[in-house]
This record gives structure tokens, sequence and C-alpha cells, in this order.
């Protein structure tokens, strides 16, 4: 008999990123950009017999792949983003490829600083024209890969709330920002085999690709810890909502009420979920509680548990 005030109560769990769809229609052409290039090197490498471009092909076919994990991801979320399965949605899907694609490019990373130890040791012969045309034609396939994820990368980054606060706290979508590392791999390796490619062929400089290599292994590992540790932090629930945390508490302290336990944690780019526990000598019910929170959108999710207070404890303030 209740059944019209449940389904008035009741809402779903679709916490995906607000630019969603727009990244993975992105994402979706800059994969296909990838495979193309991939396939043009492997190809110009069995018909010209040169090793560097058969090898740098077989390179763009890894990061094709790892492309294509951010692109199966957005899909995979999208579809499954009312799957009763998903507790709280498939928002934290991105974060999981996110963290797949930084561990592939890690291996990228040590893979490129063993063979360049090697070539510093002992240089091979280098195609120089094939290896610079390709080079060059590389770098422009990244650019414009870079230019379609960009955009949306760097306004992830400038997020403002309706109530006038800016935050930087969980708005990244860790799977673009996979996505964009990877792109941005292929265009530094590019860029760094481009002034190896022109010292070797016109100083002599025949060791400045071994060293230009372990420079781009060094940026390309640094680059890979850090999108570890932040998709790592979401998966397991340890961002960092100091913030957040303060923010919600302003809002529900008021002098009588004192929240005794709060647990903020990310549900999707942006997007957060709490559990509130308070104690008040009249507590109020718990709905006004989760309004008075929801000033603040990026809390999507919000349950408030109420204790009343044997005691008086008038000099309670928000902290």
């Amino acid at each position: 008999m209740h059944s019209h005030q449940i389904e008035a109560l009741q809402h779903d769990h679709v916490f995906l990123g607000d630019a969603h769809d727009t990244h993975a229609t992105r994402t979706r052409w800059v994969v296909l950009l990838t495979a193309v290039m991939m396939v043009v090197e492997i190809a110009a490498g069995l018909m010209t017999g040169s090793m560097a471009l058969l090898a740098d092909g077989i390179h763009m076919a890894t990061h094709a792949g790892a492309l294509g994990v951010a692109a199966f991801a957005y899909s995979f979320a999208r579809r499954h983003a009312k799957n009763s399965r998903y507790t709280f949605g498939t928002g934290k899907v991105g974060d999981l490829a996110g963290f797949a694609s930084a561990l592939l490019l890690a291996v990228f990373a040590a893979g490129i600083a063993v063979q360049s130890l090697e070539r510093l040791f002992e240089p091979g012969k280098i195609a120089y024209t094939e290896a610079t045309v390709i080079a060059v034609l590389g770098l422009l396939v990244n650019l414009a890969s870079a230019f379609l994820l960009g955009a949306d990368h760097h306004h992830d980054h400038d997020q403002h709330h309706g109530h006038g606060h800016p935050h930087s706290h969980g708005h990244t979508d860790n799977n673009l920002r996979s996505a964009y590392f990877h792109v941005l791999a292929d265009a530094l390796t590019s860029v760094l085999a481009i002034g190896a490619l022109l010292a070797g062929r016109y100083l002599g400089w025949v060791w400045m690709d071994a060293a230009m290599g372990l420079v781009g292994a060094a940026v390309i590992g640094r680059w890979s810890w850090g999108l570890m540790c932040d998709t790592g932090a979401v998966l397991l629930d340890a961002t960092s909502t100091t913030c957040l945390e303060g923010e919600v508490r302003e809002a529900i302290e008021d002098g009588d009420a004192r929240i005794v336990d709060l647990h903020i944690w990310q549900v999707g780019p942006g997007k957060f979920a709490a559990v509130v526990s308070l104690v008040a000598e009249s507590p109020l019910a718990p709905t006004d509680y989760a309004e008075r929170a929801q000033i603040h959108e990026e809390l999507v999710h919000i349950t408030v548990e109420t204790h009343r207070c044997p005691g008086p404890h008038r000099n309670l303030h928000a902290a």
C-alpha cells in the first residue's frame, strides 16, 4: 500500500562521468587512428625490409590494444550502468581500465629502457631516412589523437560547482587520462626519436638514439606511476576527501547535530557516495540532513543515520 511512496524515494545508480559518451566517442576515434598507423608501419616495414619501421608498428599495436581497453571500458560501463549486480553502478570501470593501462605503460617504459641500454653499449645499424619519415608521420597521428582527447582531459581539471566553490576532488576521468597518457607517450617517443635520428645522421651521434630512449622511458615510467597511484586509490576507496568531508560537516552540524561517523568514497568520475551517522538532542528527519549535504552536487548517494542524545550539548559547532 506504500508502493507510490517507495517509488518516489528510489533512484538509479548510474554514476558515470558527465562527459562519458563524449569521451567514449573520442577514444574510439583515437583507437581507429592508432590502428591505421599501426597497419601502415607494419606494411611499410615488411615492404622496405626496415626493422625500425616494423618494430615501431608492433609498438603501436601495444598502444592500440591499451586504447582499445579504454574504449571497451566506456562501452561496458554504459551498457551495464543499470545492472543491479553492481551495487554502486559501473562508475569505477574506467579506473579499473586506467589501472590496467598504467601497468601496460610501465611495461612499455621498462622495455624501452632495456632496449636502450643494450643499444647504448652495442649500437645497431639505423635506417635514418625511413625511420625519420615514419617517426614524423607517427608524431602527426599522435598530435591529432592528443587534440581529440586533450580538450576533455584538461576540462576535467577545471570543474566548478553550482554553489560557487572550485574543487579538484575526483573530477578526473582516469580512463580518458590513461588513453591520453598513451598518446603522449607515443608523441614523446616520436619527438625524442626524431631528435636522436637527426643527431645521428648529421652529427654522427649514434649514442643519442639510446640516450633519448632512456629519457623517454623515465618520463613514461613517471606518468605510469602517477596514474597507477591515482586509479589504485579510487579502486581501494582511498581517495582524499578531506575537503569534501569538511563541507559535509559544515552543512549538517548546526549546533545540535554532530557527526560521529562519516564515510565518503568515489563511485564515478566527480561523483561520491556518503554514509553519515550523527547524534542530536532533537534529531530531524534523515532526509533533512541529506538535503543539506546535497548542495554539493558531487554527492550523488547519501545515507543518513540519526541517533538521539539523552543529554544536552548545545555548544556543539560544525568542525
